[in-house]
């Protein structure tokens, strides 16, 4: 999942893991790949373990390393075991580094073990950061489809068309790639040559809903979400996505 800031990729990618729940369409788990940790709060996980967590925690305590096992060996067993497990879903979350330099060692963790730890799963989101930051690092390696997420405006879609232009530009591997169109509050037409030439297949769109802003300054799980015009278009979305 990718899109510029403020498009909502959050609240899609927390609204696809609770359609997977409530329609039992698998296991799923939720990768917070933002340092913000901002999925974690849309799915109601408070203070989840991290990537970062786990890394720092052996680094400060080099002697609980066992004998014979390499510190960087650790601290990949160590961020296997920082899955938040829940009744319902999985969660991974990246979380912020403290010092300069620790970006590029945590997504080169995360890129090393992700297809370890995602086997498991019917179903693996993985929310990015804003931005194209983890696309130019190759975060994600190998993906099933790239889902963009771009808000009713023209800034948002051409943003999506960069953000996929640079992805087949580094020659990401991906069985897919598509377009959302968040926060619409009118016609699609004025959008239409934009959205055209990003070359995005488009999944579907969701409209602007007063329920879902009232949501996002609730402090409250997605799964407390319930509205049905939403819900139907994610529903759409994630078919699209698995046909």
């Amino acid at each position: 999942m990718n899109g510029k800031g403020g498009t909502g990729k959050t609240s899609v990618s927390a609204l696809l893991v609770a359609h997977i729940i409530k329609k039992k369409r698998g296991s799923v788990l939720a990768i917070d790949a933002d340092p913000n940790s901002c999925l974690a709060d849309s799915l109601g996980v408070n203070s989840p373990e991290t990537i970062v967590g786990a890394c720092e925690s052996v680094s400060k305590n080099l002697s609980s390393i066992p004998a014979g096992v390499t510190k960087d060996r650790f601290i990949e067993m160590r961020v296997q075991e920082a899955v938040n497990e829940t009744k319902d879903f999985d969660l991974l979350v990246m979380g912020r580094p403290e010092g300069p330099g620790c970006y590029c060692y945590v997504n080169n963790l995360l890129r090393g073990i992700i297809g370890d730890i995602t086997k498991g799963y019917d179903f693996v989101i993985i929310d990015n950061a804003a931005g194209m930051e983890h696309i130019s690092r190759r975060t994600t390696g190998e993906m099933s489809k790239l889902l963009v997420v771009s808000d009713y405006s023209i800034p948002g879609v051409r943003s999506a068309k960069r953000i996929y232009a640079l992805a087949k530009e580094l020659k990401l591997k991906m069985n897919g790639a598509f377009l959302v169109i968040n926060k619409i509050s009118g016609p699609l037409a004025p959008l239409a040559g934009e959205i055209n030439d990003t070359g995005l297949d488009v999944a579907g769109s969701v409209p602007y809903d007063e329920e879902l802003v009232s949501w996002n300054i609730s402090n409250r799980p997605i799964f407390d979400f319930h509205d049905e015009v939403v819900e139907n278009e994610i529903a759409e979305i994630f078919n699209k996505l698995t046909d």
